[in-house]
C-alpha cells in the first residue's frame, strides 16, 4: 500500500488539506495527517483539525509528501527545519512532493529551492517570488516528481494527480468519478 504524509501547520488552507486527504484515502493510499507542532491544528478559517500524528511522523519515510497552502500555514511549514529536511530527503530519494496554493512558492522554492528549472503553478501572484522556474497558469502541473496546483478550487484535481502518480490513471479516474469531479 502506498503512503503519503500530509503536513499541517497553523494557518493551513482547510480545503487544500482535507480534500487530498479524503481523496487519497478513497484510493486506498495510507495517508498520515501530521501536525508539525502538535496533534490539534487550527486552519486559516478557524477550523481545528485533530491529526493522526504529531511531529514524530516527520521522522518516517513515505511515498509522497503533501503540502497544503494557506497563510500563514505555508510560511509556518517553510520555517520548520524538520519540514525542510523531510521534503529534501524525500525529493533526493525521487519520492513525490505535492504542493498547492502558496506552498510551491513559499515552501518548495523559498525554503527548499526545488523549483529551479521546473514547470510549476500556484496561487495567482505567488509566481512573482519564484526566480529560475517556469510558471504555467494551469490548474495542476506535474514536472518529474513534483506536483503543484493553484488553490482551493483545484484541490480535487490536485488530489487526483497525486493518486495517478502514486497508483495509476485508472484509480485516479475512479476516485474523480465517484466524487463527481468528472
Amino acid at each position: 500500500m502506498k503512503t503519503a504524509c500530509l503536513l499541517l501547520a497553523e494557518g493551513f488552507e482547510e480545503v487544500e488539506a482535507l480534500t487530498p486527504a479524503d481523496y487519497l484515502r478513497r484510493a486506498d493510499i495510507n495517508v498520515t495527517i501530521a501536525g508539525i507542532a502538535g496533534r490539534k491544528v487550527k486552519g486559516a478559517h478557524g477550523i481545528v483539525v485533530e491529526t493522526d500524528a504529531g511531529p514524530e511522523a516527520l521522522e518516517r519515510d513515505y511515498d509522497a509528501i503533501v503540502l497544503p497552502g494557506g497563510m500563514p500555514g505555508a510560511r509556518n511549514l517553510a520555517e520548520s527545519s524538520t519540514v525542510r529536511n523531510l521534503i529534501s530527503r524525500h525529493y533526493a530519494q525521487g519520492k513525490l512532493i505535492a504542493a498547492i496554493c502558496a506552498a510551491p512558492a513559499v515552501v518548495l522554492h523559498g525554503a527548499c529551492n526545488l523549483l529551479q528549472g521546473k514547470r510549476f503553478t500556484g496561487y495567482p501572484g505567488t509566481e512573482d517570488s519564484v526566480q529560475g522556474a517556469h510558471f504555467v497558469p494551469e490548474r495542476v502541473v506535474v514536472d518529474g516528481n513534483i506536483i503543484t496546483s493553484r488553490g482551493p478550487g483545484t484541490a480535487g484535481e490536485f488530489a487526483v494527480a497525486i493518486i495517478a502518480a502514486l497508483e495509476n490513471r485508472q484509480k485516479a479516474d475512479e476516485v474523480a468519478q465517484h466524487a463527481l469531479l468528472k
